[in-house]
């Protein structure tokens, strides 16, 4: 299988680089992509992209890691919800957010409720990437089946949704507190500025030299003192070398 190859044509398709990917985990999804559809070759992958829409978004959702769930480690986000109480609100009450790589929307939603239950009414600022449009345009109408919701308490539930038929619908107060983009983590140009940055569940998958940039570009982003929340898989061992302090667990603060 041309790997190299298929990356050129990807990058040049979809402008997602899949060279900062981690090999032996980049191969094995795509083999497994292919054999799922019945395609034995590159080229004949590649065809199938270009022709079959339902397979490029197939794909475009296999490779960005689409998984998520509202309050993703309930105990990890009660420590963050702790860190803005104490850490965050009493400096600043209009908190500017960044959720990347934020797949449906659940992170950032999550983060909503969160601030409206600290601070009602606060005009914080809460910006929402993902490198899928396909996926930023789900995220955006907030709607969620019973099992990406089986994290959130029932009086969130009463408080910020609405049952429409199978699908629990985002309130429009904390959908308006979320603003949702196009980023790609390896490619684009990172906004400043930022109190809170939540990565999670993401640069595992990528190599080394590119996970140390994002966390270079991450430390950039943020304020003095911001905090950085990463997944529960994801310790930053050398985070001293990036400019931070470590919160918790894992959350970082910048020095």
């Amino acid at each position: 299988m041309d790997l190299e190859y298929f990356k050129e044509w990807v990058y040049k398709e979809f402008r997602i680089d899949l060279k900062a990917y981690k090999p032996t985990q980049l191969h094995r999804r795509i083999l497994s992509l292919m054999s799922r559809v019945g395609v034995n070759s590159v080229d004949e992958y590649i065809k199938l992209l270009k022709e079959d829409q339902q397979q490029r978004e197939k794909f475009l959702d296999f490779i960005t890691i689409n998984v998520t769930e509202f309050f993703r480690n309930p105990d990890i986000f009660n420590d963050l919800k702790k860190k803005i109480k104490e850490e965050l609100l009493p400096n600043n009450r209009n908190l500017k957010i960044w959720s990347a790589a934020c797949s449906i929307g659940a992170e950032p939603y999550s983060i909503a409720m969160i601030l409206e239950d600290l601070a009602p009414g606060g005009r914080h600022t809460i910006v929402a990437t993902d490198i899928d449009n396909g996926i930023l345009e789900r995220a955006k109408k907030g709607e969620y089946s019973e099992a990406e919701i089986k994290n959130i308490s029932k009086d969130q539930l009463n408080k910020y949704f609405n049952k429409q038929g199978e699908y629990y619908v985002i309130d429009k107060k904390i959908k308006s507190m979320v603003t949702f983009k196009r980023h790609d983590l390896i490619l684009d140009r990172y906004e400043n500025d930022f109190d809170l940055i939540v990565c999670r569940n993401v640069v595992i998958y990528f190599n080394q030299d590119i996970k140390d940039e994002i966390y270079k570009k991450f430390h950039h982003s943020l304020k003095k003192d911001g905090l950085l929340f990463v997944g529960a898989t994801e310790s930053i061992y050398n985070y001293k070398e990036f400019g931070f302090d470590k919160a918790s667990t894992f959350i970082y603060r910048k020095v």
